[in-house]
């Protein structure tokens, strides 16, 4: 889609983060936009300056005890909103590496921001409009652990020092003195431990964040840090611009590297900064993207992330008609379950990645530009879902703004929301639902069903075959799922599989994810 089709389309972002000044100042946000739109009623709640062409709304709507404008020095919410409509920065870089043109998803929209009250990601309650995690980048900025006995673990870092020298420095493991803030390089732990002028292996998480550990390393006099990671996040390196010659390595990489000092009397260490981009295991093409990143103990320290999957804007600029639910449908249903290699997605251990770290896949944004079928909801489909959920009749009221009684509502189980995909808690008993798609694709079109059941499931569809005579024709079907003799089996609780309905030219999936009681 050519970005130049985004102009007379805005992007709404709700975050609990501030947006920083930076993004109000610089006249570059808003070169070659057009003025908001004349229907546009919307301000911006500063006191300091007013709205651009970017920005043509921030308010604040967090109800504390304070109220703040929706500005701050902190990048989270500058990140989000140039992932999604950033304007073009040519020749941008971080600290010299992977020079090129920053661009948000559609750079020519206009930006409306609200900031609005947090709640941590794993509190979120169904139903969602959208929540994505991240995907990966197909390539490393490298910085290699050199061991004295030859051994080579490559890493990750941003800052790649020119005139670090590449010869062994004594190498120590901030947590050999069994103190446990000491190993995670937590503020002030290394004052007391001797780790000046050599390379000191911390590890990664504690909730300390991994430059701020550099930090303290470099306080403390320590010449270069080894990061390395926990076993939650295997080989999930990341590349920061850190304050001190550093490296980033794996669980892996960390384990033999805290061996090799066991093992040795008098251990050394360098780090090789190469300088240059090697291709990662992940893909074969791909870009990088880089943002303010925050929570490293400082705001505006520089990172590189891979390609965000937040292309709503595309969507909603080629389907202006179409609800945030038919949105999410299509991103969903046209997800990819393998990389750009063609490859199964693997998790943060190299091992084949379950649902519960892909969610649906990576987003294709022109393959759900053009799904096929979509599974929409309206505003009131909501409701009959809300009151099964068991909320009162206050609640629900104070969620759809009116009053009601769910007793006078048709309740529902959660799974038989008109979703796009099936979370189905599964007992000896059989369940069925049914689901209601939405021809968005060619006027006469024909889908049959393919089913990949979950282990231990047996999965019917009825009918099996739906076939459409016009556009935007609904057809409902109903889907069991029934328990056999392998369900759980192994102690396995939970199981996954997919349905598809495919065309001569479209292929719609649904996940399904199966919890044995």
């Amino acid at each position: 889609m050519e970005f130049n089709k985004l102009a007379s389309r805005g992007c709404l972002l709700v975050t609990e983060g501030n947006c920083a000044r930076v993004a109000c100042f610089n006249a570059s946000f808003d070169e070659g936009l057009p003025p908001p739109p004349a229907k546009w009623k919307g301000k911006c709640d500063f006191n300091w300056t007013s709205c651009n062409n970017k920005i043509i709304g921030a308010r604040n709507f967090d109800s504390g005890a304070e109220a703040v404008p929706p500005i701050g020095e902190e990048g989270h919410c500058t990140h989000t909103a140039s992932t999604a409509a950033g304007n073009f920065v040519p020749n941008a870089d971080a600290l010299g590496n992977a020079n090129g043109t920053a661009v948000g998803m559609a750079p020519l929209a206009h930006l409306a921001i609200y900031k609005a009250h947090s709640m941590d990601l794993y509190q979120n309650e169904a139903p969602w409009i959208l929540t994505v995690g991240a995907s990966t980048i197909d390539r490393k900025i490298m910085a290699t652990a050199t061991l004295g006995n030859g051994e080579e673990f490559d890493g990750e870092s941003l800052f790649q020092p020119s005139d670090f020298p590449s010869t062994l420095l004594p190498l120590v493991y901030a947590g050999a003195n069994g103190n446990a803030s000491s190993a995670i390089c937590a503020p002030e732990s290394l004052k007391d431990v001797d780790v000046a002028g050599k390379v000191v292996v911390c590890d990664r998480g504690g909730g300390i964040g991994r430059i701020a550990k550099g930090q303290e390393v470099k306080d403390a006099g320590g010449a270069a840090m080894i990061l390395t990671n926990d076993e939650l996040n295997g080989f999930s390196t990341l590349v920061d611009a850190h304050v001190l010659p550093a490296t980033h390595v794996s669980y892996a990489a960390g384990l033999k590297i805290k061996s090799y000092i066991k093992s040795e009397s008098a251990p050394t260490a360098t780090i090789v900064f190469q300088r240059n981009h090697h291709r990662s295991p992940y893909g074969s093409r791909s870009y990088f993207i880089f943002f303010e990143r925050t929570k490293l103990g400082k705001p505006w320290h520089i990172n590189v992330v891979p390609p965000s999957q937040r292309h709503c804007g595309f969507d909603q600029s080629a389907h202006p008609d179409w609800s945030p639910a038919a949105i999410k449908s299509a991103i969903i249903t046209t997800a990819d379950l393998h990389n750009l290699e063609n490859k199964p997605i693997i998790d943060e251990t190299f091992q084949p990645a379950d649902l519960f770290a892909t969610g649906a896949g990576h987003v294709n944004p022109s393959a759900a530009n053009d799904p096929g079928l979509i599974y929409d909801l309206e505003p009131d489909d909501y409701i009959p879902y809300l009151c099964g959920l068991g909320y009162t009749d206050e609640e629900v009221g104070l969620i759809v703004n009116r009053t009601l009684k769910c007793s006078e509502e048709s309740a529902i189980p959660e799974a038989q929301l008109n979703y796009p995909s099936f979370s189905i808690a599964l007992g000896p008993s059989s369940r069925t639902y049914s689901r209601t798609v939405t021809n968005v694709g060619a006027a006469n079109s024909t889908y049959s069903v393919q089913i990949l059941a979950p282990s231990g499931v047996e999965v019917s569809v009825n009918p099996d075959k739906l076939e459409f005579t016009e556009v935007n024709q609904k057809i409902t079907y109903m889907v069991s799922f029934s328990r056999t003799s392998a369900g759980g089996e192994g102690g396995k609780p939970f199981a996954q599989g997919f349905l598809k309905w495919v065309s001569d030219s479209q292929s719609v999936r649904s996940p399904i994810s199966v919890m044995f009681e």
